[in-house]
């Protein structure tokens, strides 16, 4: 299996196979940081689409840089997030239908929903750069190192802002 680095460089000599394949192994953490930040699966979907069209028009200009591709890729998708929003005029994040994990339970889709839901809601509270840590660490699924790298913060930095959004959290969503 090829690493991102090697398929990139394939990829800039128009090989769209090894551009699926970046695709494929990409797709799911892109896909869930849009959809945790829109909080719409069909918007979720339209947008991962249109961050891998603009990774695929610009891919000639990509360069490695001691960063992974998918740095580079979460760029792309924030950058999108602030058009997106700029121009929907959009202040809020919306609570739409998130795809809930938890099998076939009513009970439990609905606690994981309402949980998410309530998740959401309480990190509009946060700083800006606090909301990009728990969306990227959580709801992308990226390492502690990947968001750093993603942010082009230092990993301690990014250590102190989860666990500042973390701590904010628990206080707003149970504040006994």
């Amino acid at each position: 299996m090829r690493d991102d680095d090697s398929l990139v460089r394939l990829v800039q000599k128009q090989d769209a196979e090894a551009f699926g394949v970046l695709y494929e192994r990409h797709f799911d953490k892109i896909y869930r940081y849009f959809a945790f930040k829109t909080g719409d699966r069909t918007e979720a979907e339209d947008l991962t689409q249109q961050a891998f069209f603009k990774a695929w028009d610009a891919i000639g200009s990509y360069k490695p840089r001691g960063l992974p591709f998918s740095s580079w890729l979460f760029r792309i998708a924030h950058n999108m997030l602030v058009d997106y929003y700029r121009n929907k005029s959009r202040t809020e994040l919306p609570l739409g239908d998130i795809d809930a994990p938890g099998g076939s339970d009513p009970a439990s889709v609905v606690e994981q929903v309402l949980s998410g839901e309530e998740l959401a809601e309480a990190c509009k509270c946060l700083p800006e750069l606090q909301q990009e840590v728990i969306s990227l660490r959580f709801a992308a699924g990226l390492s502690t190192a990947e968001v750093a790298k993603a942010m082009g913060k230092s990993e301690g930095a990014v250590k102190a802002m989860q666990h500042s959004a973390l701590v904010a959290l628990r206080g707003i969503l149970s504040p006994d």
